[in-house]
């Protein structure tokens, strides 16, 4: 993630106040791009644990299925060796 001083960037200081003490979410809009967002970290925090959720369940859903599927799993000494590695 980037992280850039908020001295360095046009948004008022009272914006980032309101998103780090009063949790206030803000939209940024960029002259006809997509809107970016000002979140606090408490809510990163809970989107970041969201994906975390998201892509162990993705994970155990192609586990199980691969399982089912009745294939064999490729060594990793074999990937390693076909990369080159």
């Amino acid at each position: 993630m980037t992280t850039l001083k908020a001295s360095d960037t046009r948004i008022p200081p009272d914006t980032f106040s309101r998103v780090a003490y009063q949790r206030e979410r803000v939209r940024i809009s960029r002259r006809g791009g997509k809107p970016v967002f000002l979140v606090s970290e408490e809510d990163l925090a809970l989107l970041e644990s969201l994906e975390d959720r998201y892509w162990a369940e993705e994970g155990k859903r192609a586990l199980e299925e691969f399982e089912r599927s009745g294939r064999k799993a490729v060594p990793w000494e074999k990937i390693k060796e076909r990369l080159g590695l």
